[in-house]
């Protein structure tokens, strides 16, 4: 799985480095507004709308015969060891075939950053799965609870690391990554491929980024 990855990003994504802002990466891309920058986010209302915009967007991205790896980076120190200690729960969380776990592979990488005095790295996991083998409403509805207090948060013993998830449909060769509450990302290998996200739902698109999006796709 990890050399189908990086083997499909080669030759669909060829350049891209699978980390945020992944927008600004890839020229044949969305930004959607996810949550409404008006209200507070911890509002009934705007939760309801994160909620129904991420999953909705989900829901027309991956059809259910659709190959899809689950990405799962969590970016923490070197020396942070709390993943042997706590192992991560997104795949045995939100896995509704647990037999899948077997098929988990981890990579670990190390990144560099001028400003950091102690090394970063980054554990990733990849699985590949289906839609109907994850339980991708809760998932997507924790994620969108990354910047909130509440008992569904991922890293919430480790605030110190944080974490991305990215959905790769390898069969559309789309990109779908919720970055938080606020935005989600969709990349193509070819735009044509997302143009009915930009048609169905524009008046979703970030205005900030909506003069760049609109020559996409003009």
């Amino acid at each position: 799985m990890i050399r189908n990855l990086y083997s499909f990003l080669n030759e669909n994504f060829e350049g891209l480095i699978l980390e945020p802002p992944l927008f600004y990466c890839w020229n044949n891309s969305i930004r959607f507004e996810i949550s409404n920058p008006i209200i507070p986010y911890y509002a009934k209302e705007n939760l309801k709308q994160t909620f129904q915009r991420s999953i909705t967007l989900f829901k027309k991205v991956f059809d259910e015969r659709d190959e899809i790896l689950l990405v799962t980076d969590v970016l923490t120190t070197s020396n942070n060891n709390f993943l042997q200690r706590k192992p991560l729960n997104v795949y045995k969380k939100y896995l509704k075939d647990k037999d899948l776990l077997y098929k988990l592979q981890y990579q670990l990488l190390v990144r560099f950053f001028e400003d950091e005095a102690d090394q970063m790295v980054i554990h990733r996991f990849i699985l590949q799965c289906q839609k109907d083998t994850i339980s991708y409403v809760p998932l997507l509805k924790t994620i969108c609870y990354e910047d909130f207090a509440h008992s569904s948060t991922i890293l919430k013993n480790n605030q110190e690391s944080g974490y991305e998830i990215y959905f790769v449909n390898l069969t559309k060769k789309i990109i779908f990554h919720l970055y938080d509450d606020r935005g989600c990302d969709i990349l193509a290998a070819d735009k044509e491929g997302i143009r009915y996200l930009y048609e169905e739902f524009n008046d979703w698109i970030l205005d900030y980024d909506r003069k760049r999006i609109d020559l996409l796709f003009k």
